[in-house]
Parts: C-alpha cells; sequence; structure tokens
C-alpha cells in the first residue's frame, strides 16, 4: 500500500551555485590542486560551464566522484554561449511575482506546488530513494514557499477555483520567475568570477555583501521540522507562567496543536490522493489538505477549545505585509504562518512553517514584554547550555559533564566553560550563544553580516580558546555550578572546542569556513561551529564516547579538506562510508543528497514512520560481532591506555574490522579450551601500526608484563611509530591495555630481542593454521564455525 507522508525539512536548492564557488575561491589561490565531488553515485553534473571553466583554469587537475569522471573543459566559444547572462533586477522579478501570486485563485497554486515539492510517496516503509524529489533542483525550497505566500498575502486571498489550465500555467510561470530570481541574486558572485576568469586572475573574495546572499537564502535548512517541534517546549518550559498568563497556552500545549494540525494535513493529503485515484484522475485542488477549523482540531488535539481559539490567534497572519518588499525582509508569514480565510477556517501550508513558527516566534512575544525581557534572555541562554549538556550527559554519561565551570586562579576568576566534558584524557569545551542573523545581515550588509558572526560565533570561539589554554597552562582550580570542585586528568591529549548557536543561523557552515578567525596546536583542536540541531543530530546518531569523539576528531582534522552546503551531509558520508581524504586530495566537496539515508533514519526515529533507523555502514555492520563488543568495552573502561586504539579500531575499513572479529574469536576459543594465554597480531603497513590481541584467563602483573614486552618488540620488528595492545578474558572483557606512542629509532638491543621473532603472515594464513590443529581448537561439523561468520563449520572453514 503506497502511503503519503509531508517531508518538507532542511532540503536546500539542490547543487548550490554558491557551493560551487566556494570551491573556486578556496582552491584558486594555489594552482595544480585536485578536488573531488562526492555524491554517491546522484552526480548532478554541474551544469553551469562557467563554474566549469573556472574551475579548470584555477584549480587545475580535479576529480568527480560517484559514477562519472570528468576533467574536460568547455570550449572558449562554449563558454561565451552558456555563461550566465546578466539577469533582470531583482526587484523587476519580484513585481512579477507580486502581480502573479495575486492573481484570482493562485492559492489553488500554491496548494499544488506545497504537495508537490513537500510530499514524499513510500510503500511500506519510508527509502532513502523515495526522498530524491526533495533534492531536486526543480523543486522550490521552503525560504522560496515563504516568498510566494508573502507575496500573495499582500492582498487578501481569492479563494476561487480557477480552471485546471490556469492553475497549472500560474504553476509554470511561478517555476520560471523563481529560477530567474535565483539566478538574479547569484548573479554578484558569477558576475566576479566570470570577469576574473577571463582576465586570467583569482578575483577578490566574492564571499561579502551581495555575495553571501545566495547561500544564505538558498542553502540547507539546518533543522529538521520536528527538531523545531519537539525541542520547543524545552526551550520554553520555565516561560509557561508567562504563556498562560499573555497568550492562553503552555508551549507544550502548542506542541500539541501544531503536531495535530500536521496530522490532519497528511491524513487530508492522503484521502485526496485516494479519492482522486479512484476516480481515475488528479484532484481538482489541494487546498483542501491545507484548510482547518478550530473544531476539528479540538475534537483531534482534545484540547480545550479556549487553548486552540488562543493557538490560532497566536499565529495568525494579519494586515498586509507591507515591509515585506525584497529578499531578506521580514516576512510576517513565517512568524504567523497561519493565513485566515472567509470560512472562518485557516490555512497552513507545510509542518516546517508552523513548527519553525513555534520555535522561534515566542521570544519575539517576550521581546514586547518589556518587564519580561530580561527573565526570557536568561531563560534563552540557560536553555543552550541545558540542552548542550542534558545531550552530552546521554552519550558520555552524567559524571563526565559539568556545567557553567569557572576557572579560578588564585582569587581571580580567568575563564567560564559553559558545558565541560572529561572523557579520559579527552576534554570537550562548550560554548554556546543565543543568537541570530539580523535582517541587515540577511539582505547583504557586510559589515552586519560579520558583526552578527563575531557576536555568535567568534566571540563563542576567542572564550573556548581561552578557557582551553588556562586549562592546559595548569594551577586553575575548576568549579561547576553546584560548588563542585573539578578534577583533570594527569595529562590531557585533546582539547575539542564546540562553539553552539541555539538558532536557525542561515549558511552557519559556510559562514564559519569564511570568517572564524581561529589557532589550533597538538593539543587544542581547530573548532566545531554548530547549532542545537546538529548536537542533537550528533548525538543521537554516534550515541557512544567513542563514536562521537572518533568522530569529532576527523571532522575538525579535515575542516579545510571537507566542504558541504551543511554538516549534516558530512555526518551522513561518514556514517555511510567512515572514508575521509585522502592526502592527494585538496578538497572534498559532499553533495547535500548524500544525506539522504540520515534524513530517512532521523525521520523514522522522530517522527515513528516504518523504515530503517540506522543508515547502512559504520553503525550497522558489525553489529553482533566481537570487534563491536570490544569497542563497547573500550568505551566503558574509559582508559587513556585503551582508548587511542579504540579510535584506531574505527579508522579501520570493513576488511579489517572482520579480521579483528575473527581472531579474537578464533583466540577466545583456544583460551577456553586449554586455559593458556594466546596472542595474534594484527599489523598495517600503511602506515606502519598494529594491535597485538592477548587473552588470558586470568590477569596477573606478568600478563601485563608480557603484553607491554610483545607490543614493543612488534612495533620495533615493524618499524612503526604507533604500537597497540589489548587483553581480554575468554568472554571478550577488557583487562588491560598498553598503546605505545613514540618514533622508531633503530637499536642494537632490539636487533636482538627481534631477530628470532616470525615475521608476520597474511590473516587468512593465521587462520588457517587454528583450522589445521595450531591452534588446538577441536570443532565438530555441525559446530558455528570459529570465524563467526555464524555459519556451520562443515560449511563455512572446514573446507
Amino acid at each position: 500500500m503506497q502511503q503519503t507522508v509531508s517531508a518538507d525539512y532542511r532540503c536546500s536548492k539542490g547543487l548550490k551555485k554558491g557551493c560551487h564557488g566556494e570551491i573556486a575561491n578556496e582552491r584558486g589561490r594555489i594552482a595544480s590542486e585536485v578536488v573531488i565531488v562526492v555524491d554517491f553515485g546522484r552526480l548532478r553534473l554541474l551544469e553551469e560551464v562557467l563554474f566549469n571553466a573556472w574551475f579548470k583554469s584555477a584549480v587545475g587537475t580535479h576529480a568527480v566522484g560517484g559514477n562519472a569522471s570528468r576533467d574536460e573543459c568547455p570550449a572558449d566559444s562554449e563558454l561565451e554561449r552558456k555563461t550566465m547572462k546578466k539577469p533582470r533586477e531583482e526587484s523587476q522579478i519580484l513585481e512579477d511575482l507580486a502581480a502573479l501570486t495575486t492573481s484570482p485563485g493562485y492559492v489553488h497554486a500554491v496548494a499544488h506546488i506545497c504537495h508537490r515539492d513537500n510530499v514524499i510517496y513510500f510503500k511500506d516503509k519510508v527509502k532513502p530513494s523515495d526522498m530524491d524529489r526533495l533534492f531536486s533542483r526543480d523543486r522550490l525550497i521552503r525560504t522560496e514557499l515563504t516568498t510566494l505566500i508573502g507575496l500573495m498575502v499582500k492582498k487578501p486571498l481569492d479563494l476561487s477555483l480557477p480552471l485546471h489550465d490556469v492553475v497549472k500555467n500560474y504553476v509554470k510561470q511561478t517555476d520560471a520567475l523563481m529560477e530567474e530570481l535565483h539566478n538574479s541574486i547569484s548573479y554578484p558572485m558569477y558576475a566576479a568570477m566570470s570577469g576574473a576568469m577571463r582576465s586570467g586572475t583569482v578575483p577578490q573574495d566574492p564571499w561579502h555583501g551581495p555575495g553571501m546572499r545566495e547561500p544564505i537564502f538558498y542553502g540547507t535548512e539546518s533543522a529538521y521540522s520536528f527538531q523545531y517541534r519537539d525541542l520547543a517546549p524545552e526551550k520554553y518550559g520555565a516561560d509557561d507562567d508567562w504563556f498562560l498568563k499573555t497568550k492562553g497556552f503552555t508551549s507544550d500545549q502548542a506542541r500539541t496543536i501544531a503536531k495535530t494540525m500536521c496530522q490532519l494535513m497528511d491524513e487530508k493529503g492522503r484521502q485526496l490522493l485516494k479519492d482522486s485515484r479512484s476516480a481515475k484522475g488528479q484532484p481538482t485542488t489541494w487546498l483542501p489538505a491545507f484548510e482547518f477549523s478550530v473544531e476539528e482540531v479540538v475534537i483531534r488535539s482534545q484540547a480545550s477549545q479556549d487553548v486552540v481559539e488562543a493557538f490560532f490567534q497566536a499565529f495568525l497572519f494579519t494586515g498586509d505585509n507591507s515591509v515585506f518588499r525584497e529578499v531578506g525582509d521580514f516576512n510576517e508569514v513565517a512568524a504567523r504562518p497561519l493565513l485566515p480565510t472567509d470560512r472562518k477556517t485557516v490555512l497552513l501550508f507545510s509542518h516546517y512553517s508552523i513548527y519553525e513558527a513555534l520555535y522561534e516566534s515566542p521570544f519575539f512575544w517576550m521581546l514586547g514584554d518589556k518587564s519580561y525581557e530580561p527573565t526570557a534572555s536568561k531563560h534563552r541562554g540557560t536553555f543552550t547550555e541545558q540542552f548542550a549538556a542534558r545531550r552530552l550527559a546521554e552519550v558520555f554519561g552524567r559524571k563526565h559533564v559539568y556545567t557553567n565551570v569557572n576557572l579560578h586562579r588564585g582569587k581571580d576568576i580567568v575563564g567560564e566553560v559553559d558545558v565541560l566534558v572529561i572523557y579520559a584524557d579527552r576534554l570537550i569545551i562548550v560554548q554556546a550563544k543565543a543568537k541570530k542573523l539580523t535582517i541587515a545581515a540577511r539582505k547583504g550588509n557586510d559589515n552586519q553580516l560579520k558583526a552578527d558572526f563575531a557576536a555568535a560565533i567568534q566571540d563563542s570561539y576567542d572564550q573556548g580558546w581561552a578557557c582551553a589554554n588556562e586549562v592546559l597552562a595548569g594551577g586553575c582550580r575548576l568549579v561547576d555550578d553546584k560548588e563542585k570542585a573539578i578534577s583533570l586528568p594527569p595529562s590531557i591529549k585533546e582539547i575539542f572546542l564546540f562553539n553552539l548557536v541555539s538558532e536557525h543561523y542561515p549558511a552557519l557552515a559556510f559562514q564559519a569556513s569564511q570568517f572564524l578567525n581561529f589557532q589550533a596546536t597538538d593539543v587544542i583542536k581547530p573548532p566545531f561551529v554548530m547549532d542545537v540541531f546538529l548536537l542533537d543530530t550528533l548525538t543521537e546518531m554516534l550515541a557512544t564516547p567513542l563514536r562521537l569523539l572518533n568522530y569529532v576528531k576527523l571532522r575538525v582534522a579535515a575542516s579545510k579538506k571537507v566542504m558541504s552546503g551543511h554538516e549534516l551531509t558530512v555526518l551522513a558520508y561518514h556514517l555511510v562510508k567512515n572514508v575521509w581524504p585522502e592526502k592527494e586530495y585538496n578538497l572534498v566537496m559532499l553533495e547535500d543528497s548524500i544525506a539522504q539515508d540520515l534524513d530517512t533514519a532521523m525521520m523514522v526515529r522522530r517522527d515513528n514512520l516504518p523504515g530503517d533507523d540506522t543508515p547502512v555502514g559504520i553503525l550497522t555492520k558489525m553489529r553482533g560481532t566481537r570487534y563491536e563488543q570490544l569497542i563497547k568495552e573500550i568505551e566503558t573502561k574509559a582508559d587513556p591506555a585503551t582508548l587511542e586504539l579504540g579510535f584506531h579500531l574505527l579508522s579501520m575499513d570493513e576488511d579489517a574490522c572482520i579480521d579483528v572479529h575473527r581472531l579474537l574469536e578464533t583466540i577466545m576459543q583456544m583460551a577456553l579450551f586449554d586455559k593458556n594465554r594466546h596472542d595474534v597480531t594484527l599489523a598495517s603497513s600503511a602506515p606502519p601500526c598494529g594491535i597485538t590481541f592477548h587473552c588470558n584467563p586470568v590477569p596477573s602483573l606478568e600478563a601485563i608484563t608480557a603484553l607491554k614486552t610483545h607490543c614493543t618488540t612488534r612495533k620495533y620488528q615493524q618499524c612503526a611509530e604507533q604500537w597497540f595492545g589489548i587483553s581480554v578474558d575468554p568472554n571478550g572483557r577488557v583487562q588491560f591495555g598498553v598503546t605505545l606512542d613514540f618514533p622508531w629509532e633503530r637499536s642494537e638491543e632490539m636487533d636482538q630481542l627481534t631477530a628470532s621473532m616470525k615475521p608476520a603472515s597474511r590473516v587468512r594464513d593465521v587462520l588457517s593454521r587454528y583450522r589445521q590443529g595450531d591452534g588446538q581448537i577441536k570443532l565438530g561439523r555441525n559446530e558455528p564455525c570459529h570465524c563467526g561468520s555464524g555459519r556451520k563449520y562443515k560449511k563455512c572453514c572446514l573446507n
């Protein structure tokens, strides 16, 4: 049975021109660089010939990922033919849009477009491929739809139903004008690139002022719609008394009513589709799916009529939206998305619009109450800190997470950390801000863009950097908001700086790559800039300490080499591939549709839809194996001696992970069989590194010494700079570990010690010797094979 669901969240306008420009701008400064564009086989060939020509001349060699490979550059004549012509002025296009959107019955065209571009169809369960349409450049995204609706409401709504061909023509004209608007907003960046390309020079930075409007307006949404819905009560729970007194409902009641309206929207849409198929045609209009009465919401939500009416009144559009004159202006339908009709009903065109308004509008209501404004601002900041602490505690455990930590040096407080995580010899310092991008910045005011970024991100980073240095300097006394003294680890291996914002901040990752001034050392890593929505998804999908820390390590290390429209795309790539840029690539550009697997999994988890709640990849392929058990054991210990091994294990490819499982399974069975210690070493040559596994029936000081000696000699024999050792009992529980991390140097003494050591063998040869009896494993034909395949011995390794 085919089903439908509104999925009107997060997607950008496809492969964005702004992102293209980012590559050329960043990489164009250095000749002969190698860039790879990856999209998991769903590559949309970069249609702007201008970009291709610039890319070739400025960057040099490049590779295109997916199923295509291309390094051709168009001839000059083709470049002249296809280079973007200067579009009409934005004001002219908006005038045409305003005339179109106020045409009789245009609201039915809006309903058609919202159904076309926001609804996915699926059968039995939601699959990533069901979301292909959401990543098409042909669809209109949320900001474009809000623009259309904002222009439409400048005059009273006309609900009369035009002829089918009239609505069809409205839609066609809308798509054409919105594409023209996109070209107009993009043109300043393209003009800079085009002129520089023709003169053979590197353009001045196009990402300032007008050039930033395109990524801000067309970039990927920072939040899923259900995140706005579910975080709103947490954000405003402390303000519920004010809500009840001034608005007549609580934040949780508002969430319930908004969710009810969205459920009704889906149900009405499905019924229209079902009826039309029975009639073997399309609905004459999709508008009924988006129309609601107070009475039906009361019945469905079981809220009182007074509460529902109060909710409708709070989010009801009024006036004529006169201040909305150009892209970037305040558009009242974003804050009040319920449009009144003359039928005592309201129109609501998307899940995203009501959920975003639910999350963002109340704060501005409270700012209008001057007596309550200080309290509202305090609660807003507290929410950001408490949310970060809660989500990180769910990963690391409450005992590892501290809030509002003051750094005392003598009698002075030299710094304050909003949230501090201490896990083994790693620290996470979170500095949180509750800032938004102002309207002036959205409209391309360069000074305001930089001022907003400084207040939201740069100041946060500077505070985190100062606190990290104070911690490393020693002599600081750390005290949290419960007046509890905090003990730091004897030595600190790494400090990660999280710069967190609580609000939707358009093109946050892109702005951070352009504007953030930061430093890094061997211990203090580059910053990770994020909003609460990214932190929510990170901690949802990477829900264990080792998994999360490993991703953060990889991500900040590749901050200059991996580019995408949004950080969720990078996370999605990691969850599926666990592959990070090789040294020969100077830049990897990830296309937005890579995130389809992650988007689907989050929708399954949060909206309770049928489907896979985890992308197939690093979190699924080794489930139930000794490899996964070892990872979990290392996390439980939180021991610096084994934590580095955990990171090494997580960096392995699938074949190496299977080798770890099979080797562990083998020595554990041997130890169970003869009650003796058994060992095996897994080494790699590029770069030289390895792990020595011991299985000890009973731990002892002698066993610890034996493991360390074994690791030392193997490290020397392999000429490795790093080596790991781990001892487990016959049930797979970690006993102790060793990490050796120092440069390799030739030694006559070590030459003698290792002279008689056996050379390294291939894993399959080692397992073969055990099968043949060297390891004394006796298996019956019908017993599970020792290799861990899950098959019977007779159908696996016996032959």
